[in-house]
């Protein structure tokens, strides 16, 4: 099992296409951004209720509704994505196997059970070092290398697909 869910990358995703190259915000509904990403709109739709809830995306209600991002990509870690879809949840969890060794018997020795537990240490340690980074990456760090390997269209391409789906919905509404 992953530690980091797929609804997060999802999630990042999505918020990378609310990313907006001008002062405007960007607006899309969660079943334009599932369509955009192939998943099914209800599956977008709960990880964007957790984004909202988190203030990370505010929503828009009517025909031209939609979420935007709630403050600028800059403010917004990937850290900030990860805990508001998947929650904190830890790398891994010790489970005092140091305890059953078969020399022990029945009791495990005081200098066996002294501490954190070896292992943990050394996951803690790799859990503080993945945060950290997590924490010091934003969507803006993210959008920046997208752009940098993406045709300058892609961008102008997305905005004006999100645009014909909302100017679709106010058509037929």
């Amino acid at each position: 099992m992953a530690y980091i869910s797929t609804a997060v990358e999802y999630g990042l995703h999505c918020l990378l296409y609310l990313v907006s190259p001008s002062s405007d915000p960007v607006v899309a509904s969660a079943r334009d951004l599932a369509e955009l990403q192939g998943v099914p709109p209800e599956y977008l739709a709960k990880t964007f209720t957790k984004l909202c809830r988190a203030g990370l995306v505010v929503g828009r209600e009517g025909v031209t509704g939609g979420f935007s991002l709630a403050r600028a990509a800059e403010k917004i870690s990937v850290l900030d994505v990860i805990l508001a879809i998947d929650g904190k949840k830890p790398l891994f969890d010790c489970r005092n196997i140091r305890t059953g060794c078969a020399l022990f018997g029945t009791a495990a020795p005081r200098w066996a059970t002294k501490g954190v537990c070896s292992i943990h240490a050394v996951m803690l340690e790799a859990e503080a070092a993945m945060r950290s980074v997590f924490v010091s990456r934003t969507l803006a760090d993210i959008n920046s290398r997208l752009e940098a390997k993406a045709p300058p269209s892609f961008a102008i391409d997305i905005a004006q697909w999100l645009s014909e789906r909302t100017a679709t919905r106010q058509a037929t509404a």
